[in-house]
C-alpha cells in the first residue's frame, strides 16, 4: 500500500486543476491528501458597511493586503446593493486609490461588479508584493500625485493577525491610518469530519487492495502509513487532540518510542519550515522527523523520501 501524507491546508489548484503538493507526492509513490485547518469569518461588517456607504471623500486611499480583505469588500457591496441603496456617496469610491500587494488581490478588487460602491482605481499590485514594499509605495505615490487628496488618512482593512511594518512606514511617511479588522481566521469547524472521510476513504482503498491481494491480516489500519504535515503554528495547537484522537502522535525526545493520542494509526510528523517545525517542538513537544529544506512542494517531498529510504535501507 503506498505511504498516506496528511497535508494540514487547504488544497489549492493552479489553472490545469492540479495541486502541486499532492501532485509532488503523486509522482513519487505517495498518496497526499489536503485537509483545510482553518476558515475565515467576517468581522465589523456592519461598521465596514456603514464607511462604504458614506463614500470615499475622507480618505486618501484605502488599503487592501489580501483577498479575504477583498472578500469583505465584495461583500457589503453586494449587502447594499441587493438592500436597494439607490443613492451615491458623495464622492464614488471609483474616484479613491486602492493600494493592494499583487496581482491576484488587484484582480479580485476588479472583479467585483460595477457599482458605485466599487473600487476602479487599483494601484500598487505588481510593484508591490509584500506589505512593506507598498508600504512604500503608496508613500511616494502620495507624495508625486499632481492632485493630492485634501485627506491625509488611509482606510486599512485587515485582519487579526498583522505585523506592523506597514503601519509604521504609513505613520513615518506623515500619513494617517484608520484600521479595521474586517475579517479573523479560526480553527475549521469542520476538520474532524473532513479528516475522517478521509480516513474512512483510504481505510476503504485499504480493505480493497487487501481482497485484490488476498492479504491475511483483519486490522483495517495495520498497513496504513502515514506522515503528517504541519504548514503553520498557528493552527497547530487547534489540530494536534483532534489528530491525537485518530493517530499516535510522536513525542519528542522519547527514545522508548511513546506516542500522545488513543488513535491506533502510526504516523510521522513533517514541517514545511524550521519556524513552524520550533514551535511544534517547543510549545507541544512534538517529535518532527522532516523539515523542508526550503518551502516548496519538492522540496518537502524530497525530505520525506529520503528519510523513508533511509529507514529501509
Amino acid at each position: 500500500m503506498p505511504t498516506n501524507v496528511l497535508l494540514l491546508r487547504a488544497p489549492s489548484e493552479d489553472a490545469g486543476g492540479v495541486d502541486k503538493y499532492e501532485e509532488a507526492f503523486r509522482t513519487r509513490g505517495y498518496r497526499a491528501i489536503s485537509v483545510p485547518v482553518l476558515e475565515t469569518v467576517h468581522t465589523n461588517i456592519e461598521q465596514l458597511k456603514e464607511t462604504v456607504r458614506r463614500g470615499g471623500a475622507g480618505y486618501a486611499g484605502v488599503i487592501v493586503t489580501s483577498g479575504r480583505a477583498v472578500e469583505a469588500w465584495r461583500l457589503v457591496v453586494q449587502q447594499l446593493v441587493e438592500e436597494g441603496e439607490h443613492t451615491e456617496p458623495t464622492a464614488k469610491w471609483s474616484r479613491t486609490p486602492f493600494y493592494v500587494v499583487g496581482d491576484t488581490t488587484a484582480a479580485a478588487l476588479r472583479a467585483i461588479p460595477s457599482s458605485p460602491y466599487s473600487p476602479q482605481n487599483i494601484r500598487g499590485a505588481a510593484e508591490s508584493g509584500t506589505s512593506e514594499k507598498l508600504a512604500h509605495f503608496i508613500a511616494a505615490d502620495l507624495s508625486s500625485s499632481p492632485s493630492p487628496s485634501p485627506s491625509k488618512k488611509l482606510f486599512y482593512l485587515v485582519g487579526d493577525k498583522n505585523r506592523d511594518t506597514l503601519p509604521t512606514i504609513i505613520k513615518d511617511a506623515g500619513l494617517d491610518l484608520e484600521s479595521l479588522q474586517v475579517y479573523a481566521t479560526q480553527g475549521s469547524s469542520r476538520f474532524e469530519e473532513d479528516l475522517l472521510n478521509v480516513l474512512n476513504r483510504v481505510q476503504g482503498l485499504g480493505k480493497h487492495l487487501k481482497l485484490c491481494s488476498r492479504a491475511t491480516s483483519t486490522d483495517p489500519q495495520a498497513d496504513e502509513r502515514w506522515w503528517i504535515v504541519y504548514f503553520a503554528p498557528s493552527s497547530a495547537k487547534y489540530v494536534s487532540p483532534i489528530l491525537s484522537r485518530h493517530f499516535d502522535i510522536p513525542l519528542k525526545d522519547d527514545a522508548t518510542g511513546n506516542c500522545s493520542g488513543t488513535g491506533s494509526r502510526g504516523a510521522r510528523l513533517a514541517a514545511i519550515g524550521p519556524t513552524t517545525a520550533s514551535s511544534l517542538e517547543s510549545d507541544l513537544e512534538l517529535r518532527i522527523e522532516v523539515i523542508a529544506a526550503k518551502p516548496t512542494p519538492e522540496s518537502l517531498a524530497n525530505g520525506i523520501v529520503s528519510f523513508d529510504e533511509q529507514q529501509t535501507a
